[in-house]
């Protein structure tokens, strides 16, 4: 069975879908749709435009969304997944490729998300971290043992796992799990603690929009961030996508689920093969490609 896969913040790089936008006319007509629903040229910033420009959240989510869908839509035919999944903000790319949102609605929200994420992370100063070498029930564990708000946020293979918080609790937290016998804690370079409690305020935000917009039967089940098990029900997408930004990205357990439903290939549909990666350390049985 085919597994469709799409990536999350950090994937991005400059130059991001030039290509597509030159060589295939489909790709091109979205990205100046994109623009329009936008308001501002983000294909500029996309093609053209600084590693710096390309880090604000405002454009990231956007920018690999755009460059995801558009990916999927070029390959016509050729696309047809037995079941999908994305990384945090991956998953709306996933949502549009298993028909549930429509390419339009799911700019509109990936952009509310962006904006409403920024805004918490303006509001109160926060941070993650990568730890890498432990035993997740030990990082989590240990991160409760913290005083502040730091908890697990990315299960993202065996070894590797992501901690989400405020600043100084994550710092005491890294300083703990390399007590403890991590490999490594490191403070990553991101504009605030994603799927953690302090991003409550833009979860109240970008629930109203969700709430208000269609979501449609998929054409096959997404494997959905906060279950990590196969969805197809519209209200029960909706429900999941709004409580995503608070709770942990489930990625080791989705990907395990996946493979026990019987997903073969893997096939990584947007900028960069981090998630081809991870795939090959949590299911080194299966095939892994980029579209």
């Amino acid at each position: 069975m085919k597994a469709y896969i799409f990536p999350g913040q950090g994937s991005q790089f400059p130059g991001m879908g030039k290509d597509l936008y030159e060589n295939n006319p489909i790709a091109k007509e979205l990205f100046e749709k994109a623009n329009e629903i936008l308001g501002f040229r983000i294909t500029d910033i996309m093609f053209n435009g600084t590693e710096e420009e390309l880090k604000q959240t405002k454009v990231t989510q956007p920018a690999i969304f755009l460059h995801s869908v558009i990916l999927a839509k070029t390959l016509g035919e050729s696309f047809k997944p037995d079941m999908v999944a994305g990384h945090s903000l991956g998953e709306f790319s996933a949502l549009v490729g298993n028909g549930s949102l429509s390419f339009e609605d799911g700019l509109k929200l990936v952009y509310q998300r962006a904006l409403a994420m920024q805004k918490a992370c303006e509001a109160k100063p926060s941070t993650m971290a990568a730890v890498l070498g432990m035993d997740d029930s030990k990082v989590e564990e240990i991160c409760a043992a913290v005083e502040g708000i730091v908890v697990a946020a990315n299960y993202n293979c065996p070894g590797q796992l992501v901690i989400s918080g405020e600043i100084e609790a994550v710092n005491k937290a890294c300083e703990a799990l390399k007590a403890a016998g991590a490999k490594r804690a490191l403070v990553l370079p991101v504009g605030g603690a994603f799927h953690s409690p302090l991003m409550e305020p833009a979860r109240v935000e970008l629930e109203a929009a969700i709430n208000a917009t269609h979501f449609s039967n998929p054409v096959c089940p997404v494997y959905q961030n906060v279950t990590a098990n196969a969805v197809s029900n519209p209200d029960e997408i909706k429900k999941n996508l709004i409580a995503q930004l608070t709770a942990p990205v489930r990625w080791t357990q989705s990907v395990k689920q996946m493979v026990a439903d019987g997903a073969t290939h893997f096939t990584e549909v947007g900028p960069g093969k981090v998630l081809q990666g991870l795939v090959k350390k949590i299911a080194p049985e299966a095939e892994v490609a980029s579209a």
